[in-house]
């Protein structure tokens, strides 16, 4: 499943959960989040979120602290060692945010929350908190820590006060002998740096030389005495520094049980303050969570987008409707909602609120399986349509009645009419599951079966036609369309080149036009029909140009001649022109929501050479001209 919710971004909120989370157990528990299908622990999920963000909104942003080095801590005295003064100061900073953090759910109890609860589960500790906080200061033991250490670094700072004293009356006695006119230490001995020429005169024990040799550091015999009593006091401090560094040691191993339930109660603390900081925000709400097979998402929006510039999504599945068929134009916002639609459904199933308004209710799904995006692969040689069919085939094995599926531009990536076959089997197989599904797609026959078939609904992405821009506004109920060629003719593509272009998408004409046609420019002959006397017959709502369907084989045509007087139409169908009753005839766009006014319908009907022969038949009779019908007459009823 994890492949599934990386396509919708599930792990991209996990990631963002993870960055609110102060402790690394909270971080790889936010990272590791998955939904829950135990309604009961799902509840208490939402509960503690809901919580959480209360206590925040109430009182402010929390005291925590991180852990890790804590749990190291602990893990150091289970293990006999001695602690050094920087973890035990460590020791103390943590139990003073416990003791913040209870002082806070104290106040926060109000809220009458399990969260604030938690607050009873963390030991003060006060005893461990004053013990060591007396001993350390930093990252050092402190005079204080006991009476022994106090006194020896009493005598300590005597003794090196007297050895200082005695060097610096030699260093004024005789200044032309020494290089500097200060005393150095050199491995923890004071000594004096002494002229080369003059270290005779100086009684002592060389300790060191300069790197240039001009200058031996001497220690002199009269100060010996004094370093070596420096020396053994320096012994013992750091005898009695150990013994009290071993006795703190032994006190945070004695209170290792509670400052370990406190590690844990500060961590499950982290985790449900980073929820509500996640929530805050997103600007999100606790989601209503129902165990029945149903989805309401009431102005939703996508947790990586603007919330000031998203348009909020609503919809709905469920109750007698278990797929919706989502079209519209490209980047009008179809992908978006479908990732919208599994990431809300995900994160409510994981607890977490969802930017979504009141109403907003989430069914419980085993599993989303989703194909979105293309999946090419150079490196395992997949084509886009291998991979979306790899994809779907895997999903399709695993999907069953509490899964919800989501497919993005179903069918793409082949030939239409393959595609369009194999969108509407992988739908009915979807149906027979009894899941509840979402897919995009661009076949307007999908529309038209979706429109048809019980448990599905189309649903669209508004657009805007009079500034060419995408809405991203979801409307349920409606089937959508590509705007192509409409977007094609507001930016000004030529007529004739859309008008090969509703020839070759609406009627299947995809013959090519020779160069010298391609290159001529356009002629246009405006070839009208004779008025007809207005007639009640049914047969006559029959226009030149208007996109029929042809039953019982459902194909589609265009008309290029009216009904005569026995009701017979003649229709263009894949080039070869019909006559059929208008019993069997389907309107399914009109004429003149297709072409202009004055629009010269030869280009579809006619040949080459019928249309040029026309061209010199409107300049005048023509002896060597002909027009060459075929059965069923002048296509265009003019001669």
């Amino acid at each position: 499943m994890r492949k599934h919710t990386a396509a919708i971004e599930f792990d991209t909120i996990l990631a963002r959960l993870g960055d609110h989370c102060l402790c690394e157990k909270a971080k790889e528990k936010a990272l590791a989040l998955a939904p829950s299908m135990n309604e009961t622990e799902l509840r208490a999920r939402l509960a503690e979120t809901t919580a959480a963000r209360r206590i925040i909104e109430a009182l402010g942003t929390p005291p925590l602290s991180p852990t890790s080095e804590t749990r190291k801590t602990l893990t150091l005295c289970e293990a006999g060692a001695m602690l050094t003064p920087g973890q035990l100061a460590g020791i103390t900073r943590f139990v003073r945010t416990c003791n913040r953090m209870k002082s806070y759910l104290q106040r926060a109890e109000i809220t009458e929350t399990a969260v604030a609860a938690l607050g009873r589960s963390l030991h003060p500790l006060k005893d461990l908190y004053e013990e060591i906080d007396g001993a350390i200061r930093g990252d050092t033991v402190d005079d204080q820590a006991s009476p022994e250490l106090r006194a020896i670094r009493r005598k300590m700072e005597s003794a090196r006060d007297a050895v200082k004293s005695s060097l610096e009356s030699m260093l004024r006695g005789k200044r032309e002998w020494f290089s500097e006119s200060f005393i150095v230490t050199r491995g923890g001995r004071f000594a004096l740096p002494v002229k080369r020429e003059h270290k005779q005169q100086v009684q002592g024990t060389v300790v060191d030389i300069s790197n240039s040799g001009s200058t031996v550091f001497i220690e002199p015999t009269r100060a010996r005495k004094l370093s070596d009593a420096l020396m053994e006091l320096a012994i013992r401090e750091d005898n009695e520094i150990r013994r009290i560094l071993y006795t703190l040691t032994a006190l945070a191993e004695a209170c290792h049980k509670e400052l370990l339930l406190n590690v844990e109660c500060m961590e499950a603390l982290d985790f449900a303050f980073a929820k509500a900081k996640l929530s805050l925000a997103m600007k999100a709400g606790a989601p209503d969570i129902t165990a029945e097979r149903r989805i309401t998402i009431v102005q939703g929006r996508h947790p990586m987008l603007d919330p000031d510039a998203c348009v909020p999504l609503d919809f709905t599945l469920g109750e007698g409707i278990h797929g919706v068929v989502i079209t519209g134009p490209n980047t009008g916002g179809k992908t978006v909602a479908l990732k919208t639609l599994g990431l809300l459904s995900l994160m409510a199933q994981s607890g977490l609120h969802v930017p979504a308004g009141a109403g907003s209710r989430f069914a419980m799904n085993a599993s989303v399986l989703c194909d979105i995006g293309d999946g090419q692969s150079i490196a395992e040689n997949l084509s886009t349509f291998s991979s979306h069919m790899t994809n779907i085939i895997k999903i399709l094995r695993e999907a069953a009645g509490e899964s919800l599926v989501l497919l993005d531009e179903l069918g793409s990536g082949t030939d239409p009419a393959e595609g369009m076959g194999l969108a509407v089997a992988i739908l009915d197989e979807l149906r027979r599951t009894g899941c509840l599904f979402a897919a995009t797609s661009h076949y307007p026959e999908i529309k038209e079966y979706a429109a048809q078939t019980q448990g599905l609904q189309n649903a669209r992405m508004a657009f805007d036609r009079e500034s060419l821009a995408p809405l991203y506004r979801l409307e349920l109920g409606e089937a959508g369309e590509s705007c192509a060629l409409y977007i094609a003719q507001r930016l000004g593509l030529p007529a004739h080149m859309l008008a090969r272009a509703r020839e070759a998408a609406y009627h299947g004409a995809l013959a090519s036009t020779s160069p010298a046609e391609a290159r001529a420019p356009a002629r246009r002959v405006v070839i009208r029909q004779a008025p007809e006397k207005p007639s009640p017959r049914r047969c006559d709502r029959f226009q030149v140009g208007d996109s029929v369907r042809v039953h019982p084989r459902k194909e589609t045509g265009i008309v290029y001649r009216r009904a005569d007087e026995k009701g017979m139409v003649g229709v263009q169908v894949k080039k070869q022109k019909l006559l059929v009753n208008h019993k069997r005839i389907q309107l399914l766009v009109a004429a003149d929501a297709l072409y202009p006014d004055d629009y010269d319908f030869s280009i579809l009907f006619d040949t080459v050479a019928n249309r040029k022969a026309r061209h010199k038949l409107s300049k005048g009779h023509n002896p060597d001209v002909m027009i060459q019908y075929e059965k069923g007459g002048d296509p265009l009823g003019t001669h």
